[in-house]
């Protein structure tokens, strides 16, 4: 693994290839629990005809959206250390709105379950689940449009490209924290009404705290790897010679 900067110790790119394997299969793994459990034990999906199933892509949807796709984005400023980063972008910013659209479907199904409810509607925004995951979801908008108009298009000027990075870093993190907090929180609000049914199985149980655990892993090991100064990726010397050139 090189930059521009020079070469990556080799215990450092040991230590990167292992880890980001390791996240990469936590988290596909992740996503595949998810399916398994809404299919085999939420009696897998539907529309309108049939609202308690069709909540059953707010979960999944949601995890593939905002931890598993958001993950990815901010992940490829790592992956991707020798390609042109314009192409970098393009795919950081592609993968975003890729979660984006995992996200408004995820948001439609929940609603749906509550609004079309029968005999009764269920009320809406109620927890504190709902609350972060709104907080999340509004906050993961603003970070989208102010970071594709600074660095995409039309882009600012350098100065306050330099001046907003470090921002647009912390709460990019920020919001893939509070995303994995807020689907825990789901996981546990769920678990919890699960457990008040007469039907409930314990193995279901099990499968969430499992699921919930794999989560907790995932996001630690993307965290290590963003925030892990020896895996920045350093500007290639075509990049530098611009950069000098706008200053």
């Amino acid at each position: 693994m090189e930059g521009a900067g020079g070469d990556v110790p080799a215990d450092s790119v040991q230590y990167f290839t292992a880890s980001l394997g390791m996240s990469q299969a936590l988290g596909i793994l992740s996503v595949i629990l998810t399916i398994v459990w809404t299919c085999y034990y939420r009696g897998g999906f539907a529309w309108h005809d049939d609202v308690s199933r069709e909540f059953n892509y707010h979960p999944l949807f949601m995890i593939l959206g905002l931890v598993f796709f958001y993950a990815e984005a901010i992940l490829v400023y790592r992956v991707f250390r020798n390609v042109t980063k314009l192409y970098v972008k393009i795919l950081h910013a592609s993968l975003h709105f890729l979660a984006i659209i995992f996200v408004i479907v995820a948001l439609k199904a929940v609603f749906d379950s509550h609004n079309l409810a029968k005999p009764n509607p269920q009320p809406n925004l109620y927890s504190l689940h709902s609350w972060m995951g709104l907080c999340v979801v509004l906050l993961f908008g603003l970070q989208y449009v102010s970071g594709f108009v600074s660095y995409l298009f039309p882009k600012i000027n350098v100065t306050l490209r330099q001046w907003y990075m470090p921002i647009h870093i912390f709460f990019g993190l920020t919001i893939f924290v509070g995303a994995v907090a807020t689907a825990l929180m789901g996981l546990t609000e769920k678990l919890l009404f699960l457990r008040a049914s007469p039907n409930f199985l314990e193995a279901e149980g099990t499968f969430i705290n499992i699921l919930g655990l794999l989560l907790v892993v995932f996001a630690v090991l993307v965290v290590y790897l963003v925030t892990n100064p020896k895996y920045k990726r350093q500007p290639l010397p075509e990049e530098e010679m611009i950069q000098l050139s706008q200053e």
